[in-house]
């Protein structure tokens, strides 16, 4: 009796043992199943964004304004466009950007110098973009007073204003003395206003001559003339001019300033 209660047993506990595997199995299958549905619906947005593609062209004769860390957006012909920049974004400044003045606009900046400047305010440059990335920002100054226009209908850019720029690298820059106040207006970059408040833009090269009295640099007992002024960096006239101005003589060739002395 006591062995057949044995077999009996034995064979319930088998029974019991096989359905639970087969429990065991069947939510195995149902887990892996979900966390496979899971992992697909979490797939499928990063394959759609992979596949879709930003703003490619060319942006000239814009404006460049900060929106966020590494994402500017680029105001050209009326119409305003994000954009990225990447590790690989080639920047080039004309003296705003970064660097000293540079007619040709090919100095190279950074990312973080574009950006340093933009917080600031805006600049004006022109932009290529790729899939919304920029692959290239480049420095345009500002069109100086009385710009010189290319009616000769031939090329992509009659009509258009002359940049400062441009007008330097013609021999088109102004010409001239100005006693007035000396402002800053950016690096490498000032304005001289005249006795009726007019103000001329105008730039400083590495050869330009600074002179101060006391004002950008130095005192007032320094004498008279060049030789016994103080001569000053660039450096100094910025600081001397981002306040309130200086008052000082300027002499202009061709939208450079030569010599700077001021008013003693």
């Amino acid at each position: 009796m006591a062995s057949t209660l044995n077999a009996k047993s034995f064979v319930v506990a088998a029974a019991f043992l096989t359905g639970t595997m087969l429990l065991t199995a069947c939510q195995d299958d149902t887990a892996g199943a979900a966390s496979s549905s899971k992992s697909g619906a979490s797939a499928a947005p990063v394959g759609a964004a992979a596949k879709s593609k930003g703003v490619s062209g060319t942006f000239a004769g814009g404006t460049v304004e900060y929106l966020a860390p590494g994402k500017h957006i680029v105001n050209a012909n009326g119409k305003e466009q994000q954009f990225f920049v990447a590790e690989d974004t080639k920047v080039y400044g004309a003296g705003t950007i970064c660097g000293k003045l540079n007619p040709a606009a090919d100095t190279p900046c950074t990312v973080d110098d574009l950006e340093k400047v933009l917080k600031g305010g805006s600049i004006a440059a022109d932009v290529v973009m790729k899939d919304g990335i920029a692959s290239k920002v480049t420095e345009r100054p500002a069109p100086d007073e009385g710009p010189a226009v290319d009616d000769s209908g031939s090329g992509s850019g009659a009509g258009a204003p002359e940049s400062a720029i441009d007008g330097i690298n013609k021999g088109k820059g102004v010409n001239g003395t100005w006693f007035g106040n000396v402002k800053y207006l950016a690096p490498g970059k000032f304005t001289v206003s005249d006795m009726k408040g007019t103000e001329q833009q105008f730039f400083v090269a590495e050869d330009t001559e600074i002179w101060g009295y006391g004002d950008i640099c130095g005192d007032e007992n320094g004498g008279e003339g060049g030789q016994a002024g103080i001569e000053c960096t660039e450096e100094e006239l910025e600081a001397a001019t981002k306040g309130t101005g200086v008052s000082a003589e300027v002499v202009i060739v061709n939208g450079i300033a030569t010599t700077i002395r001021d008013d003693h």
